[in-house]
Protein backbone atom coordinates (compact mmCIF):
# COMPACT_ATOMS: atom_id res chain seq x y z
CA UNK A 1 0.00 0.00 0.00
CA UNK A 2 1.74 3.43 -0.68
CA UNK A 3 -0.66 5.47 1.52
CA UNK A 4 -1.39 2.75 4.45
CA UNK A 5 -4.39 4.24 6.40
CA UNK A 6 -2.64 3.48 9.53
CA UNK A 7 -0.25 5.69 11.74
CA UNK A 8 1.46 4.17 14.84
CA UNK A 9 4.15 3.46 17.01
CA UNK A 10 4.88 0.09 16.41
CA UNK A 11 4.83 -1.69 12.55
CA UNK A 12 2.34 -3.48 12.06
CA UNK A 13 2.30 -6.94 9.99
CA UNK A 14 -0.27 -6.99 6.93
CA UNK A 15 -1.01 -10.26 5.41
CA UNK A 16 -3.58 -10.65 2.03
CA UNK A 17 -7.06 -10.84 2.86
CA UNK A 18 -8.77 -13.74 2.98
CA UNK A 19 -10.89 -14.71 -0.30
CA UNK A 20 -13.00 -17.77 -0.08
CA UNK A 21 -16.25 -19.09 -1.34
CA UNK A 22 -19.56 -18.09 0.08
CA UNK A 23 -21.05 -21.02 2.53
CA UNK A 24 -24.67 -20.92 3.23
CA UNK A 25 -27.07 -18.53 2.31
CA UNK A 26 -30.52 -17.17 3.81
CA UNK A 27 -33.54 -15.04 2.86
CA UNK A 28 -33.50 -11.42 4.97
CA UNK A 29 -36.16 -11.42 7.54
CA UNK A 30 -39.31 -9.34 6.74
CA UNK A 31 -39.79 -6.71 9.54
CA UNK A 32 -40.98 -7.77 12.92
CA UNK A 33 -39.32 -11.15 12.21
CA UNK A 34 -36.52 -12.92 13.10
CA UNK A 35 -33.79 -14.51 11.08
CA UNK A 36 -31.11 -17.29 11.93
CA UNK A 37 -27.95 -16.89 11.38
CA UNK A 38 -24.44 -17.71 12.56
CA UNK A 39 -25.88 -20.14 14.57
CA UNK A 40 -28.19 -18.80 17.09
CA UNK A 41 -31.22 -17.36 16.76
CA UNK A 42 -31.89 -13.07 16.46
CA UNK A 43 -34.72 -11.61 18.53
CA UNK A 44 -36.33 -8.87 17.27
CA UNK A 45 -37.56 -6.46 19.62
CA UNK A 46 -41.09 -6.00 19.31
CA UNK A 47 -41.98 -9.93 19.32
CA UNK A 48 -42.73 -12.19 21.31
CA UNK A 49 -42.42 -10.70 24.06
CA UNK A 50 -42.76 -13.64 26.69
CA UNK A 51 -40.98 -13.09 29.91
CA UNK A 52 -42.01 -11.55 33.03
CA UNK A 53 -42.22 -7.86 32.39
CA UNK A 54 -45.20 -7.20 34.47
CA UNK A 55 -43.18 -5.22 37.23
CA UNK A 56 -42.07 -2.68 34.03
CA UNK A 57 -45.77 -1.90 32.96
CA UNK A 58 -45.84 0.39 35.39
CA UNK A 59 -42.44 2.00 35.79
CA UNK A 60 -41.89 5.33 35.32
CA UNK A 61 -38.55 6.76 35.51
CA UNK A 62 -37.08 10.59 35.92
CA UNK A 63 -34.07 12.87 35.65
CA UNK A 64 -32.54 14.59 38.35
CA UNK A 65 -30.34 17.01 36.26
CA UNK A 66 -27.14 17.00 38.17
CA UNK A 67 -24.82 19.22 35.59
CA UNK A 68 -26.50 21.91 33.09
CA UNK A 69 -25.13 24.23 30.62
CA UNK A 70 -23.43 21.81 28.66
CA UNK A 71 -22.98 22.27 25.21
CA UNK A 72 -23.38 18.43 23.87
CA UNK A 73 -22.23 16.12 26.51
CA UNK A 74 -21.24 12.32 25.14
CA UNK A 75 -19.80 10.93 28.02
CA UNK A 76 -19.40 10.44 31.82
CA UNK A 77 -16.92 9.10 34.17
CA UNK A 78 -17.16 8.53 37.71
CA UNK A 79 -14.40 7.78 40.24
CA UNK A 80 -14.32 5.43 43.06
CA UNK A 81 -14.81 8.90 45.59
CA UNK A 82 -17.93 10.41 43.69
CA UNK A 83 -16.53 12.83 41.17
CA UNK A 84 -17.77 12.96 37.66
CA UNK A 85 -16.06 13.56 34.54
CA UNK A 86 -17.97 15.03 31.63
CA UNK A 87 -16.98 14.62 28.25
CA UNK A 88 -18.38 17.54 26.21
CA UNK A 89 -17.99 17.09 22.56
CA UNK A 90 -16.69 20.68 21.59
CA UNK A 91 -13.38 19.51 23.11
CA UNK A 92 -13.59 19.81 26.86
CA UNK A 93 -13.62 17.70 29.70
CA UNK A 94 -15.89 19.19 32.78
CA UNK A 95 -15.44 18.13 36.26
CA UNK A 96 -18.34 17.36 38.80
CA UNK A 97 -17.79 17.50 42.57
CA UNK A 98 -20.31 17.89 45.18
CA UNK A 99 -20.45 21.65 44.78
CA UNK A 100 -21.64 21.21 41.50
CA UNK A 101 -20.41 21.84 37.57
CA UNK A 102 -16.78 23.58 37.72
CA UNK A 103 -16.26 26.66 35.84
CA UNK A 104 -13.12 25.82 34.43
CA UNK A 105 -12.54 22.68 31.87
CA UNK A 106 -10.32 20.00 33.42
CA UNK A 107 -8.51 19.96 29.89
CA UNK A 108 -9.57 21.94 26.83
CA UNK A 109 -8.63 19.37 23.35
CA UNK A 110 -10.29 22.39 20.73
CA UNK A 111 -6.98 23.66 20.03
CA UNK A 112 -6.00 20.06 18.70
CA UNK A 113 -9.33 19.29 17.20
CA UNK A 114 -10.68 19.43 13.70
CA UNK A 115 -12.91 22.17 12.81
CA UNK A 116 -15.86 21.10 13.02
CA UNK A 117 -19.81 22.76 14.19
CA UNK A 118 -23.36 22.40 14.00
CA UNK A 119 -24.11 18.91 14.36
CA UNK A 120 -21.17 16.70 13.91
CA UNK A 121 -20.16 13.17 14.83
CA UNK A 122 -16.50 14.18 14.81
CA UNK A 123 -15.04 16.00 18.33
CA UNK A 124 -14.03 14.56 21.82
CA UNK A 125 -15.93 11.24 21.95
CA UNK A 126 -14.71 9.03 24.53
CA UNK A 127 -12.45 9.12 27.85
CA UNK A 128 -11.62 6.26 30.35
CA UNK A 129 -9.87 6.39 33.38
CA UNK A 130 -7.10 3.85 34.21
CA UNK A 131 -8.31 0.84 37.07
CA UNK A 132 -5.50 2.98 39.41
CA UNK A 133 -6.73 6.12 38.46
CA UNK A 134 -6.32 7.58 42.09
CA UNK A 135 -2.89 6.06 42.38
CA UNK A 136 -1.39 6.65 38.87
CA UNK A 137 -3.54 9.51 37.21
CA UNK A 138 -3.54 8.23 33.85
CA UNK A 139 -6.42 8.94 31.46
CA UNK A 140 -6.97 8.08 28.09
CA UNK A 141 -8.79 10.06 25.36
CA UNK A 142 -10.43 10.08 22.32
CA UNK A 143 -10.89 12.52 19.88
CA UNK A 144 -11.05 13.98 16.09
CA UNK A 145 -7.72 15.72 15.03
CA UNK A 146 -7.02 17.66 11.63
CA UNK A 147 -5.19 15.90 8.28
CA UNK A 148 -1.77 15.89 9.00
CA UNK A 149 0.94 14.72 5.65
CA UNK A 150 0.47 11.27 6.18
CA UNK A 151 -2.96 11.35 5.86
CA UNK A 152 -4.13 10.62 2.59
CA UNK A 153 -5.23 12.93 0.16
CA UNK A 154 -9.19 13.62 0.45
CA UNK A 155 -9.60 12.27 3.60
CA UNK A 156 -11.64 13.85 6.18
CA UNK A 157 -10.00 13.55 9.55
CA UNK A 158 -7.93 11.40 12.05
CA UNK A 159 -8.57 9.54 14.91
CA UNK A 160 -6.32 9.79 17.83
CA UNK A 161 -6.21 7.89 20.97
CA UNK A 162 -3.64 9.68 23.70
CA UNK A 163 -2.57 9.18 27.29
CA UNK A 164 -2.88 11.98 29.47
CA UNK A 165 -1.42 12.63 33.22
CA UNK A 166 -3.79 14.25 35.56
CA UNK A 167 -2.78 16.43 38.22
CA UNK A 168 -2.41 14.75 42.33
CA UNK A 169 -5.85 16.42 42.88
CA UNK A 170 -7.39 15.08 40.01
CA UNK A 171 -8.90 18.65 38.89
CA UNK A 172 -6.65 19.28 35.64
CA UNK A 173 -5.24 16.79 32.95
CA UNK A 174 -2.27 18.35 31.64
CA UNK A 175 -2.16 18.59 28.07
CA UNK A 176 1.50 18.74 27.73
CA UNK A 177 1.53 15.11 29.16
CA UNK A 178 -0.54 14.02 26.02
CA UNK A 179 1.22 11.03 24.60
CA UNK A 180 -0.54 9.93 21.19
CA UNK A 181 -1.12 6.03 21.03
CA UNK A 182 -2.97 5.61 18.16
CA UNK A 183 -3.98 7.56 15.12
CA UNK A 184 -5.95 6.15 12.31
CA UNK A 185 -6.89 8.18 9.19
CA UNK A 186 -10.78 8.30 8.32
CA UNK A 187 -11.95 8.89 4.96
CA UNK A 188 -15.50 10.52 6.22
CA UNK A 189 -16.77 12.74 8.90
CA UNK A 190 -19.41 10.54 10.13
CA UNK A 191 -19.42 6.82 11.61
CA UNK A 192 -16.72 7.58 14.28
CA UNK A 193 -18.25 5.71 17.58
CA UNK A 194 -15.39 6.91 20.01
CA UNK A 195 -16.13 4.38 22.88
CA UNK A 196 -13.06 4.06 25.28
CA UNK A 197 -13.37 1.40 28.27
CA UNK A 198 -11.19 -0.65 30.42
CA UNK A 199 -12.41 -3.99 30.59
CA UNK A 200 -12.15 -7.00 33.62
CA UNK A 201 -9.23 -7.77 32.39
CA UNK A 202 -7.48 -4.10 32.75
CA UNK A 203 -6.79 -4.31 29.12
CA UNK A 204 -8.17 -0.92 26.87
CA UNK A 205 -11.40 -1.66 24.18
CA UNK A 206 -11.44 0.65 21.64
CA UNK A 207 -14.33 1.23 19.44
CA UNK A 208 -13.86 2.20 15.47
CA UNK A 209 -16.22 3.29 13.14
CA UNK A 210 -16.21 1.98 9.23
CA UNK A 211 -15.27 4.95 8.39
CA UNK A 212 -18.36 7.19 7.34
CA UNK A 213 -20.72 7.90 4.11
CA UNK A 214 -22.80 4.80 3.66
CA UNK A 215 -22.96 1.62 3.14
CA UNK A 216 -19.22 1.19 3.63
CA UNK A 217 -18.15 2.06 0.45
CA UNK A 218 -16.23 4.44 -1.75
CA UNK A 219 -13.25 6.05 -0.83
CA UNK A 220 -10.86 4.52 2.17
CA UNK A 221 -13.59 1.49 1.87
CA UNK A 222 -11.47 -1.42 1.12
CA UNK A 223 -12.60 -4.45 -0.63
CA UNK A 224 -13.55 -7.47 1.31
CA UNK A 225 -14.01 -11.03 0.49
CA UNK A 226 -18.03 -10.59 0.20
CA UNK A 227 -19.14 -9.68 -3.51
CA UNK A 228 -22.47 -9.13 -2.97
CA UNK A 229 -21.98 -5.66 -1.81
CA UNK A 230 -18.92 -3.57 -2.49
CA UNK A 231 -16.80 -2.65 0.49
CA UNK A 232 -16.05 -2.35 2.82
CA UNK A 233 -13.77 -1.80 6.31
CA UNK A 234 -16.19 -3.68 8.67
CA UNK A 235 -15.52 -7.12 7.32
CA UNK A 236 -11.58 -6.29 6.56
CA UNK A 237 -9.23 -7.42 9.17
CA UNK A 238 -5.90 -6.38 6.78
CA UNK A 239 -5.75 -3.25 5.81
CA UNK A 240 -7.25 -1.19 8.52
CA UNK A 241 -8.81 -1.35 11.89
CA UNK A 242 -12.01 0.86 10.54
CA UNK A 243 -15.29 -1.13 11.84
CA UNK A 244 -13.84 -2.80 14.45
CA UNK A 245 -13.32 -3.23 18.42
CA UNK A 246 -9.75 -3.00 19.70
CA UNK A 247 -7.95 -4.26 22.19
CA UNK A 248 -4.32 -3.12 23.61
CA UNK A 249 -2.48 -2.94 27.00
CA UNK A 250 -1.04 0.35 27.98
CA UNK A 251 0.37 -1.01 30.83
CA UNK A 252 2.54 -3.82 28.92
CA UNK A 253 4.37 -1.65 26.21
CA UNK A 254 5.38 1.51 24.63
CA UNK A 255 2.97 3.24 23.67
CA UNK A 256 0.67 -0.11 24.41
CA UNK A 257 1.44 -3.56 23.55
CA UNK A 258 -0.31 -6.57 22.34
CA UNK A 259 -2.62 -8.78 24.38
CA UNK A 260 -1.42 -12.41 23.40
CA UNK A 261 -4.36 -14.04 23.39
CA UNK A 262 -6.27 -11.34 20.64
CA UNK A 263 -7.70 -13.44 17.90
CA UNK A 264 -5.32 -12.29 14.92
CA UNK A 265 -2.24 -12.79 16.76
CA UNK A 266 0.65 -15.04 14.38
CA UNK A 267 -2.05 -14.93 11.20
CA UNK A 268 -3.32 -12.90 8.83
CA UNK A 269 -4.69 -9.36 10.03
CA UNK A 270 -3.92 -6.77 12.58
CA UNK A 271 -3.03 -7.06 16.06
CA UNK A 272 -5.10 -4.94 18.04
CA UNK A 273 -8.64 -6.48 16.72
CA UNK A 274 -10.48 -7.86 18.49
CA UNK A 275 -14.08 -8.29 17.27
CA UNK A 276 -14.92 -6.92 13.82
CA UNK A 277 -18.06 -6.36 11.49
CA UNK A 278 -19.32 -2.92 12.93
CA UNK A 279 -20.65 0.02 11.19
CA UNK A 280 -20.88 2.88 13.98
CA UNK A 281 -20.09 1.25 17.40
CA UNK A 282 -22.06 4.14 19.59
CA UNK A 283 -21.30 3.40 23.47
CA UNK A 284 -20.36 0.29 25.16
CA UNK A 285 -20.10 -1.32 28.50
CA UNK A 286 -18.96 -4.45 30.72
CA UNK A 287 -22.17 -6.48 32.80
CA UNK A 288 -21.23 -7.92 35.98
CA UNK A 289 -20.25 -11.04 34.74
CA UNK A 290 -18.16 -9.90 32.34
CA UNK A 291 -20.36 -10.18 29.10
CA UNK A 292 -19.15 -6.99 26.28
CA UNK A 293 -22.60 -4.82 25.43
CA UNK A 294 -21.36 -3.06 22.44
CA UNK A 295 -24.55 -1.00 20.47
CA UNK A 296 -24.32 -0.73 16.87
CA UNK A 297 -26.18 2.09 14.85
CA UNK A 298 -27.68 0.90 11.46
CA UNK A 299 -28.17 2.41 8.15
CA UNK A 300 -31.48 2.77 7.70
CA UNK A 301 -33.75 -0.20 8.61
CA UNK A 302 -32.17 -1.75 11.62
CA UNK A 303 -30.31 -0.66 15.19
CA UNK A 304 -28.90 -3.55 17.03
CA UNK A 305 -26.80 -4.34 20.58
CA UNK A 306 -24.36 -7.08 21.01
CA UNK A 307 -22.87 -9.22 23.30
CA UNK A 308 -19.26 -8.97 21.77
CA UNK A 309 -17.03 -11.82 21.63
CA UNK A 310 -13.43 -12.27 20.83
CA UNK A 311 -13.02 -12.89 17.49
CA UNK A 312 -16.76 -12.30 16.63
CA UNK A 313 -17.51 -11.02 12.96
CA UNK A 314 -20.68 -8.91 14.11
CA UNK A 315 -21.86 -8.51 10.37
CA UNK A 316 -21.31 -5.78 8.64
CA UNK A 317 -22.20 -4.51 5.44
CA UNK A 318 -23.00 -7.99 5.39
CA UNK A 319 -26.10 -7.73 7.42
CA UNK A 320 -28.01 -4.62 8.91
CA UNK A 321 -29.39 -6.11 12.50
CA UNK A 322 -31.21 -9.22 11.50
CA UNK A 323 -31.40 -8.64 7.59
CA UNK A 324 -29.33 -8.78 4.62
CA UNK A 325 -27.81 -5.44 3.37
CA UNK A 326 -28.67 -4.82 -0.21
CA UNK A 327 -29.27 -8.33 -1.32
CA UNK A 328 -32.14 -10.77 -1.22
CA UNK A 329 -29.89 -13.90 0.16
CA UNK A 330 -25.91 -13.42 2.49
CA UNK A 331 -24.08 -16.05 3.99
CA UNK A 332 -24.40 -17.14 7.17
CA UNK A 333 -20.45 -17.18 7.67
CA UNK A 334 -17.39 -14.98 6.26
CA UNK A 335 -15.40 -16.24 3.54
CA UNK A 336 -13.01 -18.67 5.80
CA UNK A 337 -16.42 -20.41 7.79
CA UNK A 338 -16.26 -18.18 10.45
CA UNK A 339 -20.06 -17.63 11.24
CA UNK A 340 -21.92 -14.30 11.33
CA UNK A 341 -22.46 -13.57 14.86
CA UNK A 342 -26.33 -12.38 15.83
CA UNK A 343 -27.11 -9.27 17.98
CA UNK A 344 -28.67 -9.68 21.09
CA UNK A 345 -31.26 -7.91 20.33
CA UNK A 346 -32.27 -5.89 17.21
CA UNK A 347 -35.52 -3.13 16.07
CA UNK A 348 -36.61 -1.36 13.13
CA UNK A 349 -36.65 2.31 12.24
CA UNK A 350 -40.42 2.06 11.70
CA UNK A 351 -41.48 -0.41 15.08
CA UNK A 352 -44.74 1.02 16.92
CA UNK A 353 -43.16 0.31 20.56
CA UNK A 354 -39.10 0.35 20.17
CA UNK A 355 -38.21 2.34 17.17
CA UNK A 356 -35.63 4.89 16.60
CA UNK A 357 -32.54 6.11 13.89
CA UNK A 358 -29.55 5.51 16.31
CA UNK A 359 -29.10 3.22 18.98
CA UNK A 360 -27.37 4.35 22.13
CA UNK A 361 -25.75 1.69 23.98
CA UNK A 362 -26.14 1.32 27.97
CA UNK A 363 -25.60 -0.56 31.07
CA UNK A 364 -26.68 -3.62 32.88
CA UNK A 365 -28.35 -2.17 35.65
CA UNK A 366 -26.42 -2.78 39.59
CA UNK A 367 -27.70 0.04 41.11
CA UNK A 368 -30.41 -0.37 44.58
CA UNK A 369 -32.74 2.98 43.69
CA UNK A 370 -34.41 1.03 41.22
CA UNK A 371 -35.45 -2.70 41.84
CA UNK A 372 -37.01 -3.39 38.76
CA UNK A 373 -34.22 -2.76 36.46
CA UNK A 374 -32.08 -4.93 38.30
CA UNK A 375 -30.13 -7.01 35.80
CA UNK A 376 -31.45 -5.76 32.84
CA UNK A 377 -29.68 -3.91 30.09
CA UNK A 378 -30.42 -0.34 29.83
CA UNK A 379 -29.93 1.76 26.69
CA UNK A 380 -31.41 4.17 24.41
CA UNK A 381 -32.12 5.58 20.82
CA UNK A 382 -31.43 9.46 19.98
CA UNK A 383 -34.34 10.03 18.75
CA UNK A 384 -36.65 8.02 20.97
CA UNK A 385 -38.01 11.21 22.89
CA UNK A 386 -39.30 10.90 26.17
CA UNK A 387 -38.19 6.99 26.19
CA UNK A 388 -35.45 4.69 27.98
CA UNK A 389 -35.72 0.93 26.63
CA UNK A 390 -35.47 -1.54 28.90
CA UNK A 391 -33.91 -5.19 28.33
CA UNK A 392 -34.82 -8.71 29.88
CA UNK A 393 -33.18 -11.83 28.97
CA UNK A 394 -35.33 -14.38 28.74
CA UNK A 395 -35.15 -17.32 31.24
CA UNK A 396 -34.68 -20.87 29.47
CA UNK A 397 -36.98 -23.50 30.09
CA UNK A 398 -34.41 -26.39 29.71
CA UNK A 399 -32.59 -28.47 32.19
CA UNK A 400 -29.21 -26.29 31.06
CA UNK A 401 -30.45 -23.03 32.94
CA UNK A 402 -28.60 -21.26 30.07
CA UNK A 403 -30.89 -18.60 28.46
CA UNK A 404 -30.11 -18.54 24.57
CA UNK A 405 -28.01 -16.34 22.85
CA UNK A 406 -29.70 -13.17 21.36
CA UNK A 407 -33.28 -14.50 23.32
CA UNK A 408 -33.85 -10.52 24.63
CA UNK A 409 -36.96 -8.43 25.07
CA UNK A 410 -37.27 -5.08 25.10
CA UNK A 411 -39.96 -2.74 26.64
CA UNK A 412 -40.13 1.25 26.28
CA UNK A 413 -40.30 3.18 29.53
CA UNK A 414 -40.85 6.76 29.93
CA UNK A 415 -38.76 9.36 31.56
CA UNK A 416 -39.47 12.72 32.14
CA UNK A 417 -36.89 15.86 33.31
CA UNK A 418 -34.29 15.15 30.58
CA UNK A 419 -34.13 16.80 27.49
CA UNK A 420 -35.18 15.14 24.19
CA UNK A 421 -32.15 13.56 23.05
CA UNK A 422 -30.25 11.04 24.48
CA UNK A 423 -26.62 11.08 23.90
CA UNK A 424 -24.77 8.84 26.11
CA UNK A 425 -25.28 6.60 29.70
CA UNK A 426 -22.98 6.64 32.39
CA UNK A 427 -22.78 5.30 36.33
CA UNK A 428 -22.01 7.18 39.15
CA UNK A 429 -20.20 5.58 42.26
CA UNK A 430 -23.03 3.57 43.56
CA UNK A 431 -24.15 1.85 40.13
CA UNK A 432 -26.77 4.59 39.56
CA UNK A 433 -27.13 5.23 36.03
CA UNK A 434 -26.39 8.88 34.24
CA UNK A 435 -27.71 9.93 31.28
CA UNK A 436 -26.25 12.80 29.13
CA UNK A 437 -29.05 14.61 26.92
CA UNK A 438 -29.00 17.28 24.66
CA UNK A 439 -32.07 19.50 23.23
CA UNK A 440 -30.95 20.39 19.43
CA UNK A 441 -28.41 17.49 18.39
CA UNK A 442 -26.12 19.84 18.18
CA UNK A 443 -22.75 21.59 19.43
CA UNK A 444 -23.92 25.25 19.03
CA UNK A 445 -26.20 25.81 22.30
CA UNK A 446 -25.86 25.21 25.85
CA UNK A 447 -28.74 22.50 26.01
CA UNK A 448 -26.50 19.61 27.19
CA UNK A 449 -27.61 18.08 30.68
CA UNK A 450 -26.05 15.46 32.71
CA UNK A 451 -28.81 13.29 34.82
CA UNK A 452 -29.43 10.69 37.19
CA UNK A 453 -32.27 8.08 36.42
CA UNK A 454 -34.60 7.76 39.41
CA UNK A 455 -38.15 5.91 39.57
CA UNK A 456 -40.53 8.61 38.97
Amino acid sequence: MSDPPLTRRRLLRCGTPAIAALAGCTSPARSGQSTQTGGSDATTAGTDQTTATQDLSELELSGEPLATGLRSPVGVTATSAGRLYIVDQVGVIRRYDDGGLAETPVVDFRDRMVDFSGRSEMGLLGMALHPQFEDNGRVFVRYSAPPDDKTPSGYSHRFVLSELQASEDGTTFDPASEQVLLTIPEPQGNHNAGSVTFGPDSFLYVGVGDGGAGGDQGQGHVDDWYDAVDGGNGQDVTENLLGSILRIDVDGGDPYAIPPDNPLVDSDGLDEQYAWGFRNPWRFSFGPDGRFFVADVGQSRWEEVNVVERGGNYGWNVREGPECFRADTCPETEGEGQPLRDPILSYPHDDAEVSGISVIGGYIYEGVAIPALTGRYVFADFRASGRLFVATEREDSTETGVTPPGDWSVTAVPIDGIAPLVQSFGRDANGELLVCTTRSGGVDEAGGVVARIRAA
